[in-house]
C-alpha cells in the first residue's frame, strides 16, 4: 500500500502577510535566477508544499520560455495561487521591493558622490571590464540552450551583421521568429527573409531624420524611459543579460548616458537581491532622478506581472503550440546575435581610454576564466571586487570616470 500524496496547497494568508513573506524573499534573492528559484522551490514547494513539484516544473519550464526575469514571474503566480491576482501583484511587489530601494540609493550614491570623480575612474574602469567578462560568459551560456541547430547559429550570426551595420532590432526578431517557425514552408520563409531584407534597406533611407534625431540626443521623457524598460521586459528571453541591448540602444543610443555608466548599472545589478533587470533602475535614476527610475522599472516589470495575471489559468497550455515554440525559438537565436553585437559595441567603447592594453587583456582573460570555472551566487560581486581592486593598483587608462 503506497502512502497517501501529501496535500498541496498553500496555507491561507492575508495580503500582508504574503507582502511580508515574498518581501523577505526579495531581500535575500542574492545570486541571480538560478540561488532565487531554488530558494523558492525550497520554501514553497518542498517545504509549505503550496504546489506539488510536477507543476512546479512544468511552470518553470513555460517561465523559461517567456520572456521576463522567471523567478519573479513565479512569484506573481505563485502568489496568485495563494490569494488571487490581487495576490500575485502583492506577491510581485514585495519581491521586487528591496531590489528597487536599494538600486534608487546605489543610483543616488553614484550621482552624487562617484560619477565624475577622477580619483575613482581606475576602479571603475576595471569594474566595466569585469562586467563585459561576466556578459561574455552569459551570452555563451545562454547561447548552448538556444542554438540548437545550423539554422538557429545562422540566425544568431545574421542578427549579429544586422545589428552592427545599423538595422532597427525589430527586423531580425520579427525576421527570425517567422522564417524559424516557417521552415519547413520554404517558400514563405524566403518571402519573410526577402521583406525583412527590404524593410532593412528602405526604413533607413525613408526615416534619416528620425535615425538623426535619436543619434543626436532626444530629450529624457518619463515615458521614453517607461517604453526602454518596456522592451525589455517584453524580449527578455533567455535570462536578464538579453535585456541589455534594449535598454542600451534606448538610452546609451540617444546619448543619455555613456556606456561605461551603463555597465557600472550593471555591475551594481549583480551584488544586489533583486533580479538582474534591476540595472533599469539604474539607468533611469542616473538620466531622468527618482521619477525616472520607477518609470523604467515599471516599463521592465509590467510584463512579468502581465504574462501571470492575464494568463493564469492557461499558462501552462499557452505555449503548447509547436509552431509559437517555434517562433520564440528563432526570435532567441536573434537575441543572441543582438546580444553579441552589443558586447562588441560595449567593449570598444571601454576600451576607448585604456593606456594598458595588455593589463586590460589579462584582466578581462582572468574574469572570463573565473566566471567560466567558478559556480555560486558569490561568483558576481567577487569578481566585481576583484575587478575594482586591478583597477585601484593598476593604472589601466586615462582619468576618467564612469560617467
Amino acid at each position: 500500500m503506497t502512502d497517501p500524496i501529501p496535500d498541496t496547497r498553500p496555507p491561507h494568508l492575508g495580503l500582508g502577510a504574503l507582502f511580508l513573506k515574498f518581501l523577505t524573499f526579495g531581500a535575500l534573492a542574492f545570486g541571480g535566477p538560478v540561488a532565487q528559484i531554488a530558494m523558492l522551490r525550497q520554501s514553497l514547494v518542498e517545504r509549505e508544499r503550496w504546489i506539488d513539484p510536477a507543476r512546479f516544473n512544468r511552470l518553470l519550464a513555460v517561465l523559461q520560455i517567456l520572456p521576463g526575469p522567471e523567478a519573479h514571474e513565479l512569484c506573481v503566480h505563485l502568489g496568485i495561487v495563494a490569494r488571487g491576482r490581487r495576490g500575485g501583484v502583492v506577491a510581485g511587489l514585495g519581491f521586487m521591493l528591496p531590489g528597487l530601494l536599494l538600486m534608487m540609493a546605489a543610483g543616488w550614491l553614484y550621482v552624487t558622490w562617484i560619477a565624475g570623480n577622477i580619483e575613482l575612474a581606475g576602479i571603475l574602469l576595471g569594474v566595466q571590464i569585469v562586467v563585459l567578462a561576466i556578459i561574455a560568459r552569459a551570452m555563451v551560456r545562454i547561447g548552448q540552450h538556444v542554438i540548437e541547430d545550423r539554422l538557429l547559429a545562422v540566425i544568431a550570426v545574421a542578427s549579429l551583421i544586422a545589428t552592427l551595420v545599423g538595422v532597427p532590432v525589430w527586423i531580425p526578431l520579427a525576421a527570425a521568429g517567422f522564417v524559424y517557425a516557417l521552415v519547413h514552408r520554404p517558400a514563405m520563409a524566403a518571402l519573410v527573409l526577402l521583406a525583412a531584407i527590404v524593410v532593412a534597406l528602405v526604413v533607413p533611407v525613408a526615416l534619416p531624420a528620425a535615425r538623426t534625431a535619436v543619434a543626436a540626443g532626444a530629450p529624457v521623457t518619463l515615458a521614453a524611459l517607461f517604453v526602454a524598460g518596456l522592451k525589455g521586459g517584453l524580449l527578455t528571453f533567455g535570462g536578464a543579460y538579453t535585456a541589455i541591448p534594449y535598454v542600451r540602444a534606448d538610452t546609451v543610443g540617444r546619448g543619455w548616458l555613456s556606456d561605461a555608466t551603463f555597465l557600472d548599472g550593471i555591475a551594481l545589478a549583480g551584488v544586489l537581491p533583486a533580479p538582474l533587470v534591476i540595472f533599469a533602475t539604474f539607468v533611469g535614476y542616473v538620466v531622468g532622478g527618482p521619477a525616472g527610475a520607477l518609470s523604467i522599472t515599471a516599463g521592465m516589470f509590467l510584463p512579468a506581472f502581465a504574462f501571470s495575471l492575464i494568463l493564469f489559468e492557461r499558462l501552462e497550455s499557452v505555449v503548447e503550440n509547436p509552431a509559437l515554440h517555434r517562433f520564440l525559438a528563432g526570435v532567441a537565436a536573434a537575441v543572441i546575435g543582438i546580444i553579441a553585437a552589443t558586447f562588441a559595441q560595449l567593449a570598444r567603447a571601454t576600451g576607448a581610454p585604456v593606456t594598458q592594453p595588455a593589463i586590460a587583456i589579462a584582466l578581462f582573460a582572468i574574469a572570463l576564466t573565473a566566471a567560466w570555472r567558478l559556480k555560486g551566487g558569490w561568483v558576481i560581486p567577487v569578481l566585481v571586487a576583484g575587478g575594482a581592486m586591478a583597477g585601484w593598483l593598476v593604472p589601466l587608462g586615462i582619468n576618467r570616470a564612469g560617467g
